[in-house]
């Protein structure tokens, strides 16, 4: 009987502690809260210092073209997200005024287009292949508008390691969140 009452206790307590596990392990926090974002990026990953662009970049410490980026920028006071087009409008735009900009020598194709509701924000979620003269990249892209301004997170990896990093770049772009 005593058996019995161990075995049952040590199964609910490893389900207990399966529970509680989110799935993104060896995951960082990055939180500026003088722009008003947050995300998560891989451990092992380092900022990079930039003096124009982006508002912040983080890179692999190994594999120093896989990124993550954060561009903020401006738009009309009282413009919403869905008020700069559908999913596929906005990346269409993204594509061609930022990932693969005309005279770039890089060629992008958006893959998938897809609009996420989190708390009271909508994120549109990107997904391009992008072809440049050495090598082919596949970039993951959140867009968001909070407080007057236009959110641009954007992952990318080469496309030989994004069967290996999908999971991990998937759950960083889907961390991105705006207030």
């Amino acid at each position: 009987m005593l058996k019995r009452i161990a075995v049952l206790l040590m199964l609910v307590v490893s389900l207990s502690l399966y529970g509680c596990n989110t799935g993104i392990s060896g995951l960082k926090s990055y939180v500026d809260s003088i722009d008003g974002y947050e995300f998560l990026y891989p451990n092992g990953w380092l900022p990079v210092k930039v003096s124009d662009g982006p508002d912040v970049v983080f890179h692999d410490i190994i594999e120093t073209s896989e990124n993550v980026s954060v561009v903020v920028g401006s738009i009309p006071e009282g413009q919403t997200l869905a008020d700069l087009g559908t999913p596929g409008e906005v990346g269409y735009k993204l594509q061609k005024n930022a990932i693969a900009p005309p005279d770039s020598g890089r060629e992008a194709e958006l893959v998938n287009a897809e609009a996420r509701e989190s708390g009271d924000k909508t994120y549109y979620l990107l997904e391009y292949t992008v072809k440049l003269p050495n090598q082919r990249r596949h970039n993951l892209a959140s867009v968001a508008v909070s407080r007057g301004k236009l959110y641009t997170f954007n992952a990318s990896t080469t496309e030989q390691r994004w069967g290996k990093m999908q999971k991990v770049i998937n759950q960083v772009v889907k961390s991105f969140s705006v207030y």
